[in-house]
């Protein structure tokens, strides 16, 4: 049974609205909130002051950035992935229990979390460039649900151009591609079928009604033929992006001197400068000696979770390309609180499998301490001289706990909600 569509709520756009005009109103506010020098904003990477256009931009009183699209897209995609649950459901014969359950408009509860959220409204204000890499990411995640197959493939090129950290998404575009949107596991499909045909051996005993059994609905196989167009895609987004590069550094060293001064300059993380992440810190302290190997040891950290969770979580592309963000957030070398604003708001796409999260308002009062506490730290420290860098950090540390606590937390969710899914669907072929 597919999800019945949801009323018009004039309240989304209503909201919608509000927080764009509440955006122009900040944008234009006097220079006296200096949100683009604050290190939770913006990086060395995503400062406007290291970005020749954006600069210009600024100093003509334009801002070069909405966020308003970005939601559209993640309400769009909600849409098309509680579609895609109904239909799951329905395929395991729970379609009374979807009946019995009221869902939420996920896709309109993310939209309007993004667009709400204090980490988006700093960041847009800040003038930084993260809701640029934002944009492109939803945008590659949005194609790969509707397999507009180009499209997803020039989201991912450019937010991995942008950022490096990107990249990762592949896996779950690929499997959303192959697979199709989110659901519950196909081995589930596959059980439901069993139960089906053992019904219909029961009922229909006799040789003249063998022949009317009902057909068991397969699950549906991966489809190759999108992926090997989203590969070709790419390839052919990345080229072109390679040759306008190319023609735009080549009288200043070359296309090895922008990816050293680009992906070098985040790999290596040469300017320590202090963030909401470890790595400064850490690389401030650590001997030169012992430099290279701890690079390599917290670049390995992204990717040696990659392959077990996508092992896992499979059968849920979207929600682990959620993960993958996440995890990159907490690790990257120069995180922003745009990262955070993303993948919050991507995890209110599933506010109706992740109900059950444990420890809930411990994290929201964690995520509220960490972000009053760090300018005041920061303060403390840089301007009255009255604190040191361990304060600083160790808002960063706390920021980063609560950043693992809820991303165990949300994977553990999902994993109980695809077992209630196995117990209801014994229950009712019982």
């Amino acid at each position: 049974m597919e999800v019945p569509p949801q009323k018009k709520r004039p309240w989304f756009w209503s909201w919608s609205i509000a927080a764009v005009i509440f955006r122009l109103v900040l944008v234009y506010f006097p220079s006296s909130l200096n949100l683009s020098s604050r290190p939770e904003v913006s990086t060395p990477v995503t400062s406007l002051r290291r970005l020749a256009e954006g600069y210009w931009l600024k100093q003509s009183s334009m801002s070069p950035y909405a966020d308003f699209v970005t939601a559209l897209l993640i309400r769009a995609t909600g849409q098309n992935l509680q579609v895609a649950y109904g239909r799951s459901l329905e395929l395991l014969g729970l379609s009374r229990v979807s009946e019995n359950s009221e869902f939420l408009p996920s896709g309109d509860i993310a939209a309007l979390l993004y667009l709400w959220n204090p980490f988006t409204i700093v960041t847009c204000v800040g003038s930084s460039t993260s809701p640029v890499e934002n944009f492109f990411i939803v945008l590659s995640l949005y194609g790969a649900c509707t397999r507009l197959v180009p499209l997803a493939a020039f989201g991912w090129v450019i937010a991995s151009h942008l950022s490096l950290y990107p990249a990762v998404i592949v896996i779950p575009a690929v499997l959303l591609l192959g697979y199709g949107p989110d659901a519950p596991p196909r081995k589930y499909l596959l059980q439901s079928n069993d139960a089906n045909f053992g019904d219909n051996l029961s009922s229909d005993s006799s040789s003249e009604h063998r022949g009317l059994k009902t057909p068991a609905v397969k699950p549906a196989n991966f489809l190759w033929r999108p992926v090997v167009l989203f590969l070709s895609w790419a390839s052919v987004w990345a080229l072109y992006v390679v040759v306008l590069c190319w023609m735009s550094v080549k009288e200043y060293g070359g296309l090895w001197e922008m990816f050293k001064r680009t992906y070098g300059f985040i790999i290596t993380v040469q300017d320590l400068s202090p963030n909401i992440g470890v790595l400064w810190y850490f690389f401030a302290e650590v001997f030169d000696f012992f430099r290279s190997f701890f690079l390599i040891v917290f670049h390995m950290n992204i990717l040696v979770m990659i392959l077990p969770l996508a092992i896992r979580l499979n059968h849920r592309p979207f929600f682990l390309a959620v993960v993958y963000i996440a995890i990159s957030s907490m690790l990257k070398s120069y995180p922003s609180v745009s990262d955070s604003a993303l993948y919050l708001s991507l995890l209110a796409l599933f506010i109706n499998e992740l109900a059950d999260i444990q420890f809930s308002f411990f994290l929201f009062c964690g995520y509220v301490g960490v972000s009053l506490l760090s300018p005041v730290m920061h303060n403390l420290w840089i301007w009255r001289g009255t604190g040191n860098a361990n304060f600083y950090f160790a808002t960063a540390m706390a920021y980063a706990c609560f950043q693992i606590v809820l991303v165990v937390e949300c994977v553990n969710a999902m994993l109980n909600h695809d077992r209630m899914i196995r117990k209801k669907l014994s229950t009712t072929k019982a």
